[in-house]
């Protein structure tokens, strides 16, 4: 994921790049019988050594702790004097909003919420989240940095496992795209303990339309407590793809009991169970535990395909009319003969608005994981329209396109405005548009679009980290005390 996703000339990356675009689509073919890939490039360099750990980093929690404690010990008293009445409700979910830096949200709905019995208490609440809420200091959005990771490994010995020649060329696709259910874990609670806060992609923009449909889009900064630093997270090819099959990844997202979703996942010995087996309700597990890592409750945006439906249902048209499936589609359409693909959509649609719900949002990843660069204007249309059709009804309207491949419509230094294919996309009601960059903030503006760039942190990235000579990701977190045990550390697996 160097210079060379955006198009940046560098003859050493060009070559890593189709080398490991070559691995993954290895990994994918087995998906469909298109080049429906997920290929994102490296630029490691081509000596190998072992990098030094990373200092030990002051948490921004230990330097902030008596500013985020004073709120949270106010508002804790208030509550606790306050009878379990609609007032003590609105106090404890203003206590929330507060953590979660919604100062104005959290102020508006106690100052419409005093009674006689906790008026004073809640006035010292009001007065206090007003000085909270002065001291806060901006981030301007081209110094907020996105990162980005595709499913998880659950299973390291099934993820990473080894057997006939074709199995070991995709394990090596496995080795680079895919973080463990361990390493994400260790690594969001470094990013917290760095001081990184999750803000949607949304918090950084102002989108205004005229009365003709005209969109207007212009950045604006981000406010938050001293120390505390904005960060932007998307996940990619949340569809659970065949391929994944025996690699010991959940299978899909389905809706818990309490209404949140979780993923199903079926181990080595064949029992299905849900829980937190993949990015969505593991991130959850962590913001419930603590909401300050979360800005007014931001998540992070999902970025599907739909060649084999979404979520792990199977979505597509091609699930329903069993017309010419592609070759890993048919042991899977002969193993469901009973398939009702209308129950399949309802559940996939249900799943999707949890996701939602829960705080989420979707983006476009093109229907078939295709090279933007690269394709021409038919083969766009072609595409766009699939996912309109296929994916978009279950989901719903989306402005935002991450591009697959870490391609993007121009080289990076180009402009959109008056290009073919960004004329369509825009015509299609996308304004937000995210490639692959190795650089720590890439983000490009015009009167209708937002461009950002996006950090890929998957196991590429990781042992890079312990092992390569370039360290992408020793802002974020320390490699050396997050990489997985069980993950395989020989240099071929990740050239």
């Amino acid at each position: 994921m160097g210079k060379t996703d955006n198009y940046r000339s560098h003859n050493n990356s060009t070559k890593k790049y189709r080398k490991t675009g070559a691995i993954m689509t290895g990994v994918l073919l087995g998906v469909i019988g298109v080049a429906s890939v997920i290929t994102i490039a490296n630029a490691a360099s081509d000596n190998m050594k072992k990098t030094p750990a990373a200092p030990e980093v002051q948490t921004v929690a230990e330097k902030t702790a008596k500013e985020t404690e004073e709120v949270s010990k106010q508002a804790e008293e208030t509550s606790a004097a306050v009878p379990e009445t609609e007032a003590g409700d609105v106090i404890a979910k203003a206590t929330l909003m507060s953590k979660q830096y919604d100062y104005d949200g959290a102020i508006e709905l106690l100052k419409a919420q005093k009674t006689e019995d906790a008026g004073g208490d809640i006035d010292a609440m009001i007065d206090d989240l007003e000085k909270q809420k002065d001291s806060l200091v901006a981030t301007k959005p081209e110094e907020v940095t996105h990162v980005f990771f595709h499913s998880l490994i659950v299973d390291p010995e099934r993820g990473f496992s080894t057997g006939s020649d074709e199995w070991n060329r995709l394990t090596e696709g496995y080795c680079q795209w895919f973080n463990t259910v361990d390493e994400f874990n260790k690594i969001i609670e470094q990013m917290y303990d760095r001081g990184y806060v999750l803000v949607s992609i949304y918090d950084l923009l102002d989108i205004e339309k005229d009365a003709d449909g005209t969109e207007h889009i212009t950045t604006k900064d981000i406010y938050l407590p001293k120390g505390k630093i904005p960060v932007v997270l998307s996940l990619d090819d949340l569809s659970y793809y065949h391929a994944y099959d025996g690699r010991g990844i959940a299978s899909k997202i389905v809706v818990g009991e309490d209404g949140k979703p979780v993923c199903e996942y079926t181990d080595s010995s064949g029992k299905t169970m849900t829980g937190e087996y993949d990015c969505v309700p593991c991130l959850d597990k962590f913001i419930e535990e603590h909401p300050d890592f979360s800005y007014k409750g931001a998540k992070g945006t999902i970025a599907l395909t739909g060649y084999n439906g979404i979520l792990g249902y199977r979505t597509d048209y091609l699930y329903r009319d069993r017309d010419n499936p592609a070759d890993d589609q048919i042991p899977w359409l002969e193993e469901n003969q009973d398939f009702d693909w209308d129950k399949e959509c309802a559940d996939a649609k249900k799943a999707a608005q949890a996701i939602k719900d829960d705080g989420w949002t979707f983006a476009s990843h093109t229907w078939g994981h295709i090279r933007i660069g690269d394709s021409d204007m038919d083969r766009i249309k072609t595409d766009t329209a699939r996912w309109k059709e296929t994916v978009e009804p279950l989901i719903g309207d989306t402005d935002i396109i991450i591009f697959a491949h870490g391609q993007d419509l121009v080289k990076w230094d180009e402009e959109y405005e008056g290009t073919e294919k960004y004329e369509y996309l825009k015509s299609q009601g996308f304004s937000i548009y995210c490639n692959v960059d190795s650089s720590k903030y890439y983000m490009k503006t015009g009167d209708g679009y937002f461009r950002m760039g996006r950090r890929n942190i998957d196991g590429l990235r990781v042992w890079q980290g312990v092992y390569g000579d370039t360290n992408y990701i020793d802002d974020l977190f320390d490699a050396a005390s997050v990489i997985d045990p069980k993950r395989p550390t020989d240099a071929y697996m990740y050239e």
